[in-house]
């Protein structure tokens, strides 16, 4: 049985290889698992136990897509400022709403920031006003305006913590595109991540009514046309070593921060980044980035390095480290009762 793998693993081993080259360009074949067991040098059931033995144990999210942003629904980013006494009180409500996929503790004002997604923008305002109204705190809502790099695979060879790079992209709004029917219920499905069997296109086509090659083909074209923006492991990063993240941002003028964006993007250190709106007076802030190493101080140093060649610090700005991470899972968009497990 391949063994728990770690970051500090030689980059040749096969688990390793397991947990880090197939982040993107999963096979799209019939025996996904039997492929990649043969790129690595291993057979078809331990490729399977060791993705099984990843997800339950917390290191692997899940095998499965990377939607992209506003494709096929509608997305915030939110924040609260929640006094201490009440941050596990105040999480847990957020937590356990089914549209919030990300939830953490950040050092600010704002102490707590999360990110909801849903079928459409009448969705997600009800969502907000049910967190609003139970938890009894105002948030900050920070659509996103721009998209500069939103992939967040990690490129574990050597200790390092680049990303897997993506591709630059630019849109306005928060629009969502009308999906086919028998897309719509594919795509619910796969939100909680392919099932980790033999022939997991075969299963997830039983559960919406298509055949194996209709999955296999709906999911090329999706990834060909950019609503599917990759496919395969979803690494979470603290498990692997990743221990720090730092959510950097700026006050750019609006007329430079498109193109301070793009370049901001290009950065190895920069596994996020994208402009989102304000929300004066109480965030002024629109130029977002995230940077993620194993230390604190590394992260600051990245940090301060790449804004010191992009000259960003004439702007206004501030940094925040993540504490306590509540809540961490993949995009859901669609409505769950077509939602795949990973059995």
């Amino acid at each position: 049985m391949l063994r728990t793998v770690s970051i500090a693993d030689a980059a040749g081993t096969a688990s390793f290889r397991l947990l880090n080259d197939w982040q993107r360009d999963f096979p799209l074949a019939p025996r996904p698992f039997a492929h990649i067991g043969a790129a690595v040098g291993v057979d078809e059931d331990e490729v399977i136990g060791a993705y099984r033995s990843w997800v339950a144990a917390g290191v692997v999210s899940r095998v499965g897509a990377v939607f992209a942003p506003r494709r096929i629904g509608a997305g915030a980013l939110l924040a609260l400022a929640v006094s201490p006494e009440r941050l596990d009180e105040v999480a847990a409500r957020v937590s356990a709403e089914p549209c919030v996929n990300h939830n953490y503790e950040r050092e600010h004002v704002f102490n707590l920031w999360f990110v909801v997604t849903a079928a459409d923008e009448m969705a997600l305002t009800g969502i907000v006003g049910a967190i609003e109204r139970d938890t009894g705190c105002t948030t900050i809502c920070l659509p996103m305006d721009e998209e500069f790099h939103i992939d967040l695979g990690f490129d574990l060879n050597g200790l390092s913590h680049r990303r897997i790079a993506g591709t630059l992209s630019a849109s306005g709004g928060n629009r969502g595109c009308a999906l086919p029917e028998l897309d719509r219920r594919l795509f619910a499905a796969l939100q909680g991540g392919l099932p980790i069997v033999a022939a997991p296109w075969e299963m997830l086509g039983r559960r919406v009514g298509l055949n194996e090659s209709m999955v296999i083909e709906t999911v090329e074209r999706a990834l060909a046309d950019g609503v599917i923006r990759r496919f395969g492991v979803v690494v979470r990063h603290h498990e692997v070593g990743i221990g720090a993240n730092a959510m950097c941002v700026w006050d750019i003028p609006d007329h430079l921060a498109s193109a301070l964006g793009r370049e901001l993007a290009r950065e190895p250190a920069v596994t996020l980044c994208y402009r989102r709106k304000r929300a004066v007076p109480h965030w002024p802030y629109n130029l977002f980035c995230m940077i993620h190493g194993s230390a604190r101080q590394a992260v600051l140093a990245m940090r301060d390095q790449i804004a010191a060649r992009l000259e960003l610090d004439r702007w206004p700005h501030t940094v925040l480290f993540s504490g306590r991470r509540f809540k961490q899972r993949g995009a859901h968009y669609l409505p769950l009762s077509a939602e795949s497990g990973n059995e």
